[in-house]
């Protein structure tokens, strides 16, 4: 079992529901017993409102952007793509919010290393900001390569400094988020700043690279994967995927339950 308890449905009340650009929001919320419990990397199931013409039937799996503890409030960075994300933006301060969690594996580094090196493109971020802010409580240096499509679509570069990590944007406008520059960045961040730890989140391609990167250089990782899911809980099933086995065989795993965090050399892209 891999989702931690205990996880409770909660009615909470919402702070604030702001665009961060034309494409994201940023929304916070009083849950004090989620924040109490949740860890980097696991997520909350959201029951979207009804607003108009939208009625979302399923919960919709949202990442934890950042755990306030101290204010008892949890925050969620998200994209606005369809119905559930849709009446999310219609959120305001004052109303409130079902949420269901917190759910699913969490990130595992402890302190057995050095430098996170993070790669993340547009939601992902949401996703792997946390991880910045836990292994700088631990003393662990972080440095976090941002990938968007242009220099307005990159988030949380100043959240993510102030929690210790440094920084590395890349944009297609700009032509540095090319594959084989990333490349190079990481190449130099292994050999020359040791990077010893490799996490990623919301890219295929990049995926795909951390994976060569990680096994060219003995370097461990892990994953964190987005899915369609219906209950969040490992009941229904559909949001099973195919894992690669430590044989070199083909296993499958429910994403919700298993996951969402998975070791980097696991997963199979799609």
């Amino acid at each position: 079992m891999s989702s931690s308890f205990p996880v409770a449905e909660t009615l909470c009340p919402v702070v604030a529901n702001d665009w961060v650009n034309d494409s994201y929001k940023h929304l916070i919320l009083d849950a004090a017993h989620g924040a109490a419990h949740a860890e980097p990397g696991q997520f909350f199931h959201l029951l979207c409102p009804t607003t108009g013409e939208n009625a979302p039937f399923f919960r919709r799996p949202m990442s934890i952007y950042r755990i306030d503890k101290a204010q008892g409030r949890i925050e969620f960075l998200y994209k606005i793509v369809g119905r559930g994300t849709t009446t999310l933006a219609a959120l305001a301060p004052g109303e409130t919010l079902n949420i269901f969690g917190p759910l699913g594996r969490q990130f595992d580094f402890g302190t057995r290393y050095r430098h996170i090196v993070q790669v993340a493109r547009g939601v992902g971020l949401a996703t792997l900001a946390p991880v910045a802010e836990a292994a700088g409580k631990l003393g662990i240096r972080t440095t976090a390569i941002l990938s968007a499509r242009s220099p307005q679509h990159l988030m949380s570069i100043d959240y993510l400094r102030s929690m210790g990590a440094g920084v590395i944007p890349v944009t297609d406008t700009e032509g540095t988020s090319d594959i084989n520059a990333v490349e190079r960045i990481l190449r130099r961040l292994i050999e020359k700043e040791g990077g010893d730890f490799l996490v990623t989140c919301g890219s295929n391609r990049l995926l795909q690279l951390l994976q060569r990167l990680g096994r060219e250089y003995g370097i461990a990782g892990e994953v964190a994967l987005e899915q369609h899911m219906g209950c969040g809980n490992g009941m229904c099933f559909a949001c099973v995927r195919e894992f690669r086995t430590p044989e070199g065989g083909i296993t499958y795993r429910r994403v919700c339950w298993e996951g969402p965090v998975f070791d980097l050399q696991e997963a199979v892209s799609w």
